[in-house]
This record gives C-alpha cells, structure tokens and sequence, in this order.
C-alpha cells in the first residue's frame, strides 16, 4: 500500500509540474520561445568556449581536468612514488593544453548547431531537463567537433611526443607488474574528454539559468524561463 501511495504522489507531482508548464508558456508566443531557446543556446556555448578554450581552461578546473587514462590513473601515486612525477605531470599538462586549443575552435560548429534548431527542438529544449540545451549541443555537434578537435589535439601531442612518453611511463608500470602493457589511443581519449568538458560546462550555464533565471541578462531569457 505504501509503494502505490508513494507511487501515485509522483505521478500527481509529475502531472502538476506538466500543468504548470503548460500555463506558464501558455502567454508565451512561439517566435518568444524560440527567440529565448537561441539566446540560451548562444550563452551557454560562448560561456563553455571562452572559459575552456583559454590557457589552464581545462588545467585549473577540477570539474573538467583530464586525468591520465586509463589504466594508469589508477597508478598514477605510485608512479610518483617512483620517482616518475615530473613525466605524470607532463602528461596530464600536455593532455589539458591540447583540450584547450580545440575547444578555443569549437564557437562556429556550436553556433551553426544553433541555426538549425527547429520549432521542436526549441519546444523540447525549453520542456526539458536541466541538460537540455548540451544533451541538444551532444546530439547535433558531436560528429562535427570529433572531427575539428582530433587533428589539433593530435597536432599538440605530437609537438611533445606525448605517445612516446606515455608508452615509456606504461611501460615500467608494466615492467613492475602494476598493470597490463595495452596500446591507448590517447588523442581519441583527450578528443573525447574535450567534448565531455565543453558540454559539462554548457550544462552548468543551464542549470543556472532556470534554477534563478531572474538572474538572466536578458529580459527575453528572465520572461520565458522564469515561466518555466
């Protein structure tokens, strides 16, 4: 009895949200919303782009810093204690900078993504979770910015021949029987990490924005979600 209680108080509390939703946008017009939904789209990405795609972006940011891959993340004391910190250290700098770089590149592929965003997809948006506007950014620009990141992370690896390093780090690991010799991708790895980065930050702005949206910058953005 007390699971279907419960179960029905969710399900009044998840109609009731919906309803209200629903009579808030009621006053909003359709070119308001959309309007709105490309102004938050806009902030969130520039405010994504300009905080990471600077120097220590990535690096100073504890939210997003890349971490040495797998496996030696979970060595990465002992190797220290090797005496191998100068060479961890690099390689988690080296893999940070290169995140920084690409993500400085990604405005016009976020903006582009934005141009063509459909009726729906700003209806979807604005209706939707707290993530809404990355997980839109995830689905539409992620196949783009693959592509545009890879070869400058790639370009910035090889400037400092990170492979080598990390192959010469794995490899005394190994050799002190700490973990398995694998071959790592370590471009698609930081390729992927800069993506997590930039969308986790985007998801940030977003959260901010409908969790105080009176604290908007524009009365556009503090009348469509503060109706939310």
């Amino acid at each position: 009895m007390k699971k279907i209680m419960k179960f029905m108080a969710a399900l009044i509390v998840g109609l009731a949200t919906t309803w209200v939703q629903a009579e808030g946008l009621a006053g909003i017009s359709s070119s308001d919303a959309s309007a709105s939904v490309k102004e938050a789209l806009t902030t969130g990405a520039k405010y994504a782009v300009s905080s990471l795609g600077k120097e220590n972006g990535f690096l100073g940011n504890s939210k997003v810093k890349i971490p040495l891959p797998e496996p030696l993340n979970r060595v990465e004391g002992l190797m220290r204690t090797f005496g191998m910190a100068r060479q961890a250290d690099e390689l988690i700098e080296t893999m940070n900078h290169a995140a920084e770089a690409a993500v400085a590149q990604a405005g016009p592929i976020l903006m582009d993504s934005i141009k063509k965003m459909s009726v729906k997809d700003a209806k979807d948006i604005l209706t939707g979770g707290d993530d809404s506007v990355s997980q839109y950014f995830r689905r539409t620009s992620s196949d783009a910015l693959t592509q545009k990141f890879r070869p400058i992370v790639k370009r910035a690896t090889q400037k400092v021949q990170l492979g080598e390093k990390y192959n010469n780090i794995a490899g005394k690991a190994a050799s002190a029987g700490l973990i398995d010799q694998k071959n790592a991708d370590l471009d698609s790895y930081v390729t992927q990490k800069s993506l997590d980065g930039l969308f986790a930050m985007i998801a940030e702005q977003e959260k901010s924005l409908r969790s105080n949206p009176l604290g908007a910058s524009s009365s556009l953005l503090k009348k469509v979600f503060g109706a939310l």
